[in-house]
């Protein structure tokens, strides 16, 4: 890197470039760029971060997709969620990686037909995200608590944190009170194929909460 890094780097920003450019043109992809950089939102994105919206896929999700992938062409994706992929270019890739990638994907495409039919996951709107912070998170974290089916968990202070991942931005933080609309996301998440890996059920069947006296 120190005596190439120029050129180096230069080569995997053209051929993320040409990535996205061919990713944009296979039915039912669309490559995430420009609208998430704008006052409010993201100042600027990793271009080698190749981040593929595939809801025009029509009822596949990302969770399903990523599997299908790995397990039909030995790709590795990124991350994904319920409706995107992503795939992480670096300087180590070439011609040969990047085609590999896009012969996947175009094959990904046409296979959608038989991928459709995973469990939806309930997304709640941003102000459903936004929870009642109800005590310290040190205080909720550290004090008395109890495991608790999911269900009576409602309305309940979570004593721990959950995390779906990707993005990989806790939902519940210790100390907020859980609320249906949340809960439901994750839980749904989960059987979708979303990894919430701090939880102490990561099934997301219970789920632990502060004892309030």
């Amino acid at each position: 890197m120190v005596e190439h890094g120029e050129r180096l780097l230069g080569d995997a920003l053209k051929l993320a470039e040409r990535v996205r450019q061919a990713i944009e043109a296979i039915p039912g992809m669309h490559v995430n760029r420009d609208e998430f950089v704008a006052p409010g939102r993201a100042f600027d994105l990793d271009p080698l971060q190749v981040i593929i919206d595939i809801e025009g896929m029509d009822g596949v999700t990302g969770y399903r997709a990523a599997d299908w992938v790995r397990e039909h062409h030995a790709v590795n994706l990124h991350l994904s969620d319920h409706r995107r992929i992503s795939a992480q270019l670096t300087f180590a890739d070439d011609e040969a990686t990047a085609d590999a990638l896009l012969a996947a994907l175009r094959d990904l495409s046409s296979s959608a037909g038989t991928l459709r039919g995973a469990p939806a996951v309930d997304v709640p709107t941003p102000e459903q995200l936004r929870l009642d912070q109800a005590a310290l998170p040190r205080d909720a974290f550290f004090g008395p608590a109890e495991q608790v089916p999911a269900d009576e968990a409602v309305g309940r202070v979570c004593a721990e944190m959950l995390t779906p991942y990707p993005p990989g931005i806790p939902a519940v933080m210790p100390g907020e009170r859980i609320e249906r609309p949340v809960l439901d996301y994750l839980r749904s998440g989960v059987r979708a194929g979303m990894s919430v890996p701090d939880a102490a059920d990561s099934t997301l069947a219970s789920v632990r909460v502060t004892i309030e006296t």
